[in-house]
């Protein structure tokens, strides 16, 4: 069988805010098929380190799993001809109370390719000045700020909290195997 795959056709079945549905049909040889596919502008996540080597992560209540969940700061690139540096930028502030002089690209991933265009590009942020939170939203102006070590940090992915993987793949980026479970 072939490797082309080509898109017949796109309807949008829901839009909102933060994402879209569509359904794609799609063909493959001689095989046409559906799939639902979530779009999304994409989001920007930050692995924000202190003076004091300490990483700075929220842990904010999340509607989809009614649970708190361990996060590094993220957001949606969601303000029109911003680039996802400036997105960082404003995320930091706007969640952490902070701005970073210093920041470092760790990359880009897929966050589901199985149903959802969603990149996260990521970065890490050093050098803080300390401004003051701008938290938009319930979630986030109920979520809270913790500062942790690496050995916290490490408790926290192995414990029985839901864990967002963009924080392990922050980690990881930083630290390399620090979080394997050996």
């Amino acid at each position: 069988m072939s490797d082309e795959f080509r898109v017949l056709s796109s309807d949008v079945l829901l839009h909102s805010h933060v994402f879209d549905v569509e359904r794609r049909v799609i063909q493959h040889g001689d095989l046409t098929f559906e799939r639902d596919i979530a779009t999304h502008r994409g989001a920007v996540a930050i692995l924000v380190i202190n003076a004091e080597g300490e990483i700075g992560l929220l842990r904010q209540w999340r509607a989809t799993f009614d649970c708190f969940s361990w996060e590094v700061p993220a957001g949606i690139c969601d303000v029109e001809n911003e680039t996802p540096l400036d997105a960082a930028r404003r995320e930091l502030e706007e969640e952490m109370g902070c701005t970073a002089r210093t920041w470092t690209l760790l990359g880009r991933f897929a966050v589901s390719p199985g149903w959802t265009t969603q990149v996260m590009t990521l970065y890490e942020a050093r050098n803080l000045n300390f401004t003051r939170r701008t938290p938009i939203g319930p979630e986030e102006l109920a979520s809270s700020v913790h500062w942790l070590n690496t050995a916290q940090i490490k408790d926290v992915v192995y414990g029985d909290e839901l864990v967002d993987s963009t924080l392990t793949m922050a980690m990881n980026r930083v630290f390399g195997t620090l979080f394997d479970p050996s």
